[in-house]
């Protein structure tokens, strides 16, 4: 078993950190707002610490999940940021989806550091989190790959590395890029369905057994047609996503259209009020159209 640090007790890290206290992991977690922190220790033991530098020392292995590129850059440097508290072999495991440009920064701050950082975004939502069931996709250096895997297995279903620092981030891209077209699709079916006089849980049932079927069709056609959305991954996440997309489609030169539509159909969800809405509003957003 390992010391391990966890900064961020998100609706994704608060249980991710639990899962491996449950696997008999020595956890200190950290959190910005200290009575998180201290809820998560109420109820899974462990320890807190109130910097990201206090919870590092003595850490194998660092985890994060945090909001962004500077919340992330936060909790990485300057005196009280975790690189700081680390020891040399030490490993940081990046869970939080944020830009290949920022990987490379903190990848190449560690690396002088004598740390080795693995870039580990998730996909599965806050339900995989709370089961143990997320997909980790990972880029970074084989050794550092290889000795963080065991401790992600704690609350993952498949963990790969793509390959070096950053292929974990543009892996997630490509994870956000097709969620984008795929809750467009379905919306646009369900509300086709609705306009057509058809049950539309009647027809997912038939239609999510055969080539349009996706993990989207089965685990949101419900809630969009009971006009349910405060849950899941919200709008205002999705758009942060997806603008790193969009800028790194920039950068490599890869065409995106229908990506910087739906961001935009995003754009009008948030003007709905529904920025903190599950990414399926968009069917909402249909329904407000007439």
């Amino acid at each position: 078993m390992a010391n391990v640090a966890f900064l961020g007790l998100g609706v994704m890290g608060y249980p991710m950190a639990g899962h491996l206290q449950s696997a008999g992991h020595s956890v200190t977690v950290y959190n910005r707002t200290t009575a998180k922190a201290e809820a998560w220790v109420a109820e899974h033991g462990g320890a807190m610490a109130t910097t990201p530098a206090e919870a590092a020392q003595g850490a194998d292995f660092v985890m994060a999940c945090v909001g962004n590129d500077d919340d992330l850059r936060g909790v990485c440097l300057g005196d009280t940021g975790a690189f700081a508290g680390m020891s040399k072999g030490a490993i940081f495991v990046d869970h939080t989806t944020v830009s290949a440009k920022v990987t490379a920064e903190l990848y190449a701050a560690s690396a002088e550091l004598g740390l080795s950082l693995v870039d580990a975004p998730i996909s599965g939502g806050q339900a995989g989190a709370e089961n143990g069931v997320l997909s980790i996709m990972c880029g970074g250096d084989q050794t550092a790959y290889d000795a963080a895997e065991p401790i992600m297995a704690a609350y993952s279903r498949i963990c790969r590395r793509i390959g070096d620092s950053g292929a974990g981030q543009k892996t997630k891209m490509c994870n956000q890029i097709a969620i984008a077209g795929l809750v467009q699709g379905l919306s646009e079916a369900l509300h086709f369905a609705e306009k057509a006089g058809l049950d539309g849980a009647a027809v997912v049932e038939v239609i999510s057994q055969g080539a349009a079927g996706s993990w989207q069709m089965s685990n949101r056609y419900q809630t969009m047609l009971d006009d349910h959305f405060e849950h899941g991954f919200a709008v205002d996440w999705m758009r942060k996503d997806l603008g790193i997309c969009l800028q790194a489609a920039d950068e490599t030169g890869a065409s995106l259209p229908v990506t910087a539509l739906v961001d935009q159909f995003y754009k009008d969800v948030q003007k709905m009020g529904g920025g903190r809405w599950d990414t399926s509003s968009l069917f909402k957003r249909l329904q407000n159209l007439g």
